[in-house]
């Protein structure tokens, strides 16, 4: 039963490996390339997204008044991202050089650059801004978290976990005792 699930479990890396391609190989169609952090578009490309444009006063009066209304209730949320970002930040660096854990790149996770699209007004570009930045503090908490529990607690759990990160999937299985301790420090050994 291991081998099959080890097996699977292989195809969805392979799988991934490969989507990962395909998705690098789209980025030449749309007439993109990326170079270093910047993102440069074909002039073509440039002056498509120019006349995609909504002008600001178009599409104010295009969205529906209950999006106004709730704007204060998203936006409020940025508070507590921003002070959960902080702190686990805060965290990792105070905490993980004591167990030998390598940090987590912020930068991989919170990614901001949809704001640049020539297509996108002001507001639309204040939305993707928030949301990217919301999006990828919930990732990078997610993958401190995922690090913090592979050293402490690689440990399934019995009930089917929905929407788990990716070191669960190679944690020990619930209930399996067999080399518990020799495993956990394998399982910490691959952190530093």
């Amino acid at each position: 039963m291991r081998g099959k699930i080890e097996q699977l479990l292989e195809q969805i890396k392979q799988l991934e490996d490969e989507l990962r391609h395909e998705l690098n190989q789209q980025r030449h169609t749309i007439g993109f390339k990326i170079k270093g952090r910047k993102v440069e578009f074909e002039a073509s490309v440039r002056a498509a997204h120019k006349k995609l444009k909504t002008g600001l006063w178009r599409w104010f009066f295009g969205v529906r008044p209950i999006n106004i209304i709730t704007l204060p209730i998203i936006y409020a949320m940025i508070i507590p991202l921003l002070l959960i970002d902080i702190l686990v930040t805060f965290y990792q660096w105070t905490c993980f050089p004591v167990y030998g854990i390598k940090r987590v790149r912020r930068s991989d996770y919170i990614v901001l650059d949809r704001h640049k699209l020539g297509f996108l007004n002001f507001f639309e570009k204040l939305h993707c801004a928030y949301c990217g930045y919301g999006n990828g503090v919930v990732g990078y908490i997610r993958e401190v978290l995922a690090r913090t529990e592979q050293y402490f607690c690689p440990i399934k759990h019995a009930r089917t976990v929905l929407g788990t990160h990716q070191r669960y999937r190679d944690f020990i299985d619930y209930g399996d005792a067999e080399n518990y301790h020799q495993r956990l420090k394998e399982y910490r050994r691959q952190l530093s």
